[in-house]
């Protein structure tokens, strides 16, 4: 079980995780990417598993929303950043999947 402190430190961690997956997805750096969403997975599973049994006085349901709110934006501004990349690799991997296609069908 985690402490009250715990919890609050949990998702601090994830709040920071998820500010710098925000520069990672702007610089294009998906692998970075993929590592700190991993991390921030460790943390949610964490949370997952002891959180249920916290109970924050009101100053920390305040400070776990506040941080809830901005990790949200995060995952928005991420989406931003991510979609256009991923529209493009979806069109590279339509392209080569018509191309495999033509090839099979002609013989080339």
């Amino acid at each position: 079980m985690m402490t009250n402190q715990e919890v609050l430190n949990t998702y601090e961690a994830m709040q920071a995780l998820t500010g710098q997956m925000v520069a990672a997805a702007g610089n294009a750096d998906w692998d970075q990417l993929e590592v700190l969403e991993q991390r921030v997975t460790a943390h949610v599973a964490a949370l997952k598993a002891n959180e249920e049994q916290v109970v924050l006085e009101s100053t920390g349901r305040q400070r776990k929303v506040a941080m809830i709110k901005q990790m949200l934006e995060d995952d928005r501004k991420i989406r931003d950043l991510t979609m256009p990349w991923m529209a493009q690799l979806s069109k590279l991997i339509n392209n080569t999947g018509t191309e495999r296609r033509l090839a099979n069908a002609y013989g080339v």
